[in-house]
């Protein structure tokens, strides 16, 4: 196999740069232009040792001085020989190095491909590398714990459990049926039952955890809507901690989507400020109010602003229509102002609605507060196994789909063979979901989204 290299830190000035390799000659290249101050090769080291020294260009000239840092196969991230180059954190030295290691005969790394390396030798699971990812894009401190527990293969064992509670029952299944002659027990309807009742449980529970927990692991799609001059967009600001929109008293200010991604506590919103709901006056507010209605029609959550200090309008009474189907919290700002409104229509169109001012900061914690008991993820303990990401609930939901129609099968009195395909089918997801079974597209779309040198 090739030896790779890339870049293993961020794209930006800092105080220390990496320059990570990994393959057979990992070493010998890292050695080839590594000059130690203690007259040690690096292919003479031992894994997990380090040396100081110099980097050297084609022609002898000292390139950057740093820390070489050597691993051998197999107890490395990827499994492989890997040599780590630390020097300073400039993008202009980092990139002349990796330029150096690809002459001496490395080749760039794709997306994700020392991940990939771990995963093709067995250092981890499909699950546990998608775990990685959430690590490095983890906003807080509970995404960060849930993340880490993947990485640690709280998910795979899980998932191990319950394949291993079926594919006893298959097996059970399997010889009963294929070896009649033998004097091998029938398989007790009722104890068949019970084991695939409870690998549905465990795998019911997972996928409510997970619907729980995005809020905090992935961020919801959330959009704040409401007639011009609600205060959306001072809210919007609070959220944001800075001024991302425009505050005026003139309707109509914002006139297309502000976007910003906010942690509220550990809830992160996918927050779209859009244009106030209203007959627009012009074609470019049209334009943006008919965005807006869109936006609502695909968010995850709605935030729907009311002005308090206002009576209720036709434009409130449309926008509640919008948000009727929808998981939707309603606000009624401004209370820092003489009341107005009359909140009847939207206290019965609403589970949740909240009192608050837009302009004080103390209304971040009611708004965290009403957003994790609205998405769940109030008391959900993150420690737990917690899936990290569509793919892993999708094979989960397949799985448990399959295990429904194995159990009314069951009920209705079928064959042992077609209680048994659904069995093996349902197996077969959860192989796919820790990539025992996983197809080369789905392994390619599980590293597509990783960063280059991770």
């Amino acid at each position: 196999m090739t030896t790779i290299a890339a870049i293993s830190t961020p794209n930006a000035a800092g105080g220390i740069g990496m320059v990570r390799l990994s393959g057979e000659k990992a070493i010998e290249i890292a050695d080839a232009c590594f000059r130690g101050v203690s007259g040690r090769r690096l292919t003479s080291l031992s894994g997990y040792s380090a040396a100081y020294g110099q980097y050297l260009e084609a022609d002898g000239a000292v390139l950057d001085d740093g820390v070489a840092i050597v691993y051998r196969a197999p107890k490395s991230y990827t499994g492989e020989d890997i040599a780590e180059l630390c020097c300073h954190g400039g993008l202009f030295v980092t990139q002349k190095l990796l330029r150096r290691v690809y002459a001496l005969g490395a080749v760039p790394a794709e997306p994700g491909e020392f991940t990939r390396r771990a995963f093709e030798n067995g250092k981890m699971d499909l699950a546990q590398a998608e775990g990685v990812m959430k690590v490095i894009a983890a906003q807080g401190e509970s995404a960060l714990k849930a993340a880490g527990n993947t990485l640690a293969g709280s998910v795979s064992k899980k998932i191990h459990a319950v394949c291993d509670t079926l594919v006893s029952a298959a097996a059970a299944l399997a010889a009963w049926a294929d070896y009649p002659d033998e004097d091998i027990p029938a398989v007790e309807h009722g104890s068949l039952r019970e084991a695939l009742q409870k690998a549905a449980a465990a795998l019911t529970k997972l996928i409510q955890n997970y619907d729980a927990g995005k809020a905090v692991t992935e961020g919801v799609r959330t959009v704040l809507c409401g007639k011009p001059n609600v205060g959306k967009s001072t809210l919007m600001n609070l959220l944001s901690g800075c001024e991302k929109s425009i505050v005026t008293s003139i309707p109509g200010t914002t006139r297309d989507v502000v976007e910003e991604t906010v942690r509220v506590g550990d809830i992160v919103l996918r927050l779209s400020d859009t244009a106030g709901i209203r007959e627009a006056g012009d074609e470019v507010e049209r334009i943006g109010v008919r965005i807006a209605k869109d936006k609502i029609e695909g968010a995850d959550l709605v935030i729907a602003v009311f002005d308090g200090a206002a009576p209720l309008t036709n434009e409130d009474r449309a926008l509640i229509d919008l948000c009727r189907g929808k998981r939707c919290l309603a606000v009624i700002n401004k209370t820092d102002l003489p009341r107005t409104l009359e909140t009847g229509e939207i206290e019965a169109a609403f589970d949740t609605v909240l009192y608050l001012s837009a302009k004080d900061d103390a209304a971040l914690d009611t708004l965290g507060e009403a957003l994790s008991a609205l998405l769940g993820a109030a008391g959900l303990d993150f420690s737990q196994e917690i899936l990290a990401g569509e793919r892993q609930r999708r094979c989960c939901e397949n799985a448990l789909g399959y295990l429904n129609d194995a159990l009314a099968a069951l009920d209705a009195g079928l064959t042992v063979d077609a209680v048994n395909v659904d069995i093996d089918c349902a197996i077969g997801e959860l192989l796919t979901l820790t990539g025992q079974r996983a197809s080369e597209a789905v392994v390619n779309e599980v590293f597509r989204s990783f960063c280059v040198g991770k």
